[in-house]
C-alpha cells in the first residue's frame, strides 16, 4: 500500500503543477511495469478521488497547517489521506499507518509526524468538515469558484445539481453493437456473468456496478464498446442514409466513429491532428472489424486533407472545456482557467466555418461538445447562424444541452443544415 501511496502521491503533485493525469499514469505505467491491476487501480482511484474533491480537501488541509508544506508531494499525500478518510471506507488506522510510511518513503522522515499528527487531528474533529463547507463553496461544491460563479449564471436553477453530478463516479455505460448481436440477447449474456444492467433505449445498457473491461462478454469479439449514453446520441442524430459521404472530423479515440459504421452503412473519413491517438482509431476500428479511411489532419485546415468532395453529413466534436465529463477527468476542474473557455470558443468557430465548406448542399452538420458552458454551445451556435445565411437549426428529438445526472455527461448537440 506504501508504494501505491507513493505513487498516487507523486501524480496528484503532478496534476497540481499543472500536467494531465492520464497522461502522468499513462507514464507511470510504463515506468512501473511490475504494477499489477489491483495497484495500478489503487493509485488511479486514489488520484481521481483526492482531485475530485480537492477543494473540499485544500481547505481542510489549510485549516488544520500551521505552517505551509512545501514539498508538494507530501502535500499530496496529506491530501489523499483526508480523502481516504472522509470518502472511502477504508479503515482510519490503516490510513494513517500507511501515510505515515509513505512519508518516510518520499524520503520526509521529519515530517513524519506532521502526517500523523494532521490525520489523527481530523479524526478527533470530524465536525470541521462541515464548518469549512459552510463558509467557502470552493470548499462545498469542490470546483474553482470561477466554475461555480458561472454555473450560477447560466444554470440559477440547475447549478447546484450540475456540481453534485461532476463529483460523483461516472456511470459504465455500454453500447451493444447491433452488427453482432441484438442488446437484449447482450443483456442475457450480462446477466449469466451475474453483472446487472438497465435499459436506457437505442444500444444502450446502463451498469448498476462497473466492471473491468476484462470481464465483458464478448467484448473482444467486438460484442459491444465502453460509450456514455448522451455521447450514443451523436450518431443517431446525424440521420444518415446507405451510401452517404460521412465525415467525422475529430475522430479519436473513435467511440462515436465506430457507432456511425455500426448503424449504417456509409462511406466514412475519420479525421483527427493527434496521430498516436488515432491509433487508438485503428484498434477500435479493428477490434470491431468496421472498415474506413483514416487521416491525420487539422479540421480546421481543409485544404490540407481534402480532395474537394462534398460530405453529406460531417460529425464535429470539436474540443472543448470538457465540463460536462470532468467526473470521469477531475484533473480538469484544477486544470482550466476562466480564460481557456475564450480559447476554446476561437477554436471552435474556426473549426465549424472550415468544415461548413465540405459540407454538401442539403448536407447536415452535427455540432457536438462535452462542455455545459454557453460560450462554447448555444452562443456558438447562434453566432454561427448569424455568419452562415445559408445555414439553418433543425429539430432535435432530445435537449439540445444535457446537464450530468446519474445516466450519462454532460453534453450539447446541434444540428445544422446548409440549405
Amino acid at each position: 500500500m506504501v508504494e501505491v501511496q507513493r505513487l498516487a502521491s507523486l501524480a496528484v503533485s503532478q496534476v497540481l503543477a499543472g500536467r494531465n493525469l492520464s497522461h502522468i499514469l499513462s507514464s507511470l505505467w510504463l515506468r512501473h511495469p511490475r504494477l499489477s491491476p489491483r495497484q495500478r487501480a489503487a493509485i488511479q482511484d486514489l488520484s481521481c478521488g483526492t482531485l475530485r474533491f480537492y477543494g473540499q480537501l485544500q481547505t481542510l488541509l489549510e485549516h488544520f497547517l500551521e505552517v505551509p508544506v512545501r514539498d508538494q508531494r507530501l502535500r499530496a499525500l496529506i491530501l489523499i489521506g483526508l480523502y481516504q478518510l472522509q470518502h472511502t471506507k477504508t479503515a482510519p488506522y490503516a490510513v494513517v499507518d500507511h501515510a505515515v510510511k509513505t512519508a518516510a518513503a518520499l524520503n520526509q522522515r521529519p515530517a513524519m509526524g506532521l502526517v500523523n499528527a494532521i490525520l489523527r487531528n481530523f479524526l478527533r474533529n470530524p465536525e470541521t468538515l462541515q464548518a469549512v463547507t459552510e463558509t467557502q463553496e470552493v470548499a462545498r461544491y469542490s470546483h474553482p469558484q470561477w466554475w461555480i460563479d458561472k454555473l450560477k449564471v447560466q444554470y440559477p436553477r440547475d447549478y447546484e445539481a450540475i456540481l453534485t453530478a461532476s463529483n460523483q463516479h461516472p456511470p459504465m455505460t455500454l453500447r451493444v453493437n447491433r452488427r453482432v448481436i441484438a442488446k437484449q440477447d447482450y443483456q442475457g449474456l450480462l446477466q449469466n456473468a451475474g453483472i446487472e444492467s438497465d435499459d436506457l433505449g437505442g444500444e444502450a445498457l446502463l451498469l448498476k456496478h462497473a466492471v473491468p473491461v476484462s470481464e465483458l462478454p464478448g467484448f473482444n469479439e467486438g460484442m459491444v464498446s465502453v460509450q456514455d449514453a448522451a455521447a450514443q446520441l451523436a450518431a443517431p442524430l446525424l440521420d444518415m442514409r446507405p451510401g452517404m459521404q460521412v465525415l467525422d472530423a475529430c475522430a479519436a479515440p473513435g467511440g462515436k466513429s465506430t457507432h456511425i459504421l455500426e448503424l449504417a452503412d456509409v462511406r466514412l473519413t475519420l479525421l483527427d491532428n493527434d496521430a498516436e491517438r488515432l491509433r487508438l482509431v485503428e484498434d477500435n476500428l479493428r477490434r470491431l472489424k468496421l472498415e474506413a479511411r483514416v487521416i491525420c489532419g487539422d479540421a480546421a485546415n481543409p485544404s490540407d486533407w481534402w480532395d474537394g468532395k462534398p460530405f453529406q453529413r460531417i460529425l464535429a466534436d470539436v474540443p472543448c472545456s470538457a465540463s460536462g465529463v470532468v467526473r470521469r477527468h477531475p484533473d480538469i476542474k484544477w486544470l482550466r482557467r476562466e480564460t481557456d473557455i475564450g480559447r476554446y470558443a476561437v477554436t471552435q468557430r474556426h473549426i465549424l466555418d472550415s468544415l461548413w465548406q465540405c459540407l454538401d448542399i442539403g448536407g447536415k452538420l452535427l455540432y457536438v461538445t462535452c462542455s455545459v458552458f454557453a460560450e462554447e454551445n448555444g452562443r456558438q451556435v447562434d453566432a454561427f447562424l448569424e455568419r452562415h445565411r445559408n445555414s439553418e437549426l433543425l429539430p432535435l428529438n432530445t435537449q439540445s444541452q444535457l446537464l450530468p445526472d446519474s445516466q450519462h455527461d454532460g453534453f450539447f448537440y446541434a444540428l445544422l443544415r446548409k440549405t
